[in-house]
């Protein structure tokens, strides 16, 4: 990876390379890193796993100190690519209470801050791929399922004809045997 930024890089194995993309990243593909999981209702209602998480969007924290704790975002660090909760908060040596930052990969969205039509609109658009995607699954699913009917339709024809044939020939090989006995009666 050279030192910009690539929207044509793929992936690495090597750490450091990971790091160096989210590090380089600009604000557009950020925004997509501080995607969380939808929970089971809002998933059935959007037929969506995952979007980009907003202030005022209600979360609940999935793994850590904090789990099963809800809350609403109380701010987004763009920078360190972190999400800050109302309640989430631990003491510090000096006694201050301070928010703890939370990867946006372990918290799960429980309720949609939808003031932003904006933000109504991607909801629609990105439901509106997934079922079209969904839709062309299903076709192919079809489709497969269709060729290995007639798949099977081929070979049981080409089992009937072979019966027809070892039919035919037992037929003839009986007609063979009773006129040669026949013609030994002779």
């Amino acid at each position: 990876m050279k030192k910009e930024w690539s929207p044509k890089w793929i992936s690495s194995s090597q750490a450091r390379k990971q790091r160096k993309f989210r590090h380089n990243a600009p604000l557009h593909v950020r925004h997509k890193m501080l995607s969380a999981h939808l929970s089971k209702d809002l998933r059935h209602q959007y037929k969506i796993r995952s979007f980009p998480v907003r202030k005022g969007d209600e979360l609940q924290v999935m793994r850590g100190k904090f789990r099963k704790f809800k809350g609403t975002v109380e701010r987004i660090d763009m920078r360190a690519l972190k999400v800050y909760i109302d309640g989430v908060k631990t003491k510090k040596t000096d006694g201050r209470e301070v928010s703890v930052a939370l990867e946006p990969s372990n918290l799960k969205i429980v309720r949609f801050n939808l003031e932003d039509k904006k933000r109504q609109k991607a909801l629609e658009r990105k439901k509106s791929k997934t079922a079209r995607l969904e839709t062309k699954r299903e076709m192919e699913k079809k489709e497969k399922e269709i060729k290995k009917i007639e798949g099977k339709k081929k070979e049981m024809g080409k089992e009937k004809s072979e019966i027809k044939k070892e039919a035919d020939k037992s037929k003839t090989e009986t007609i063979i045997k009773e006129t040669k006995k026949l013609e030994e009666a002779e």
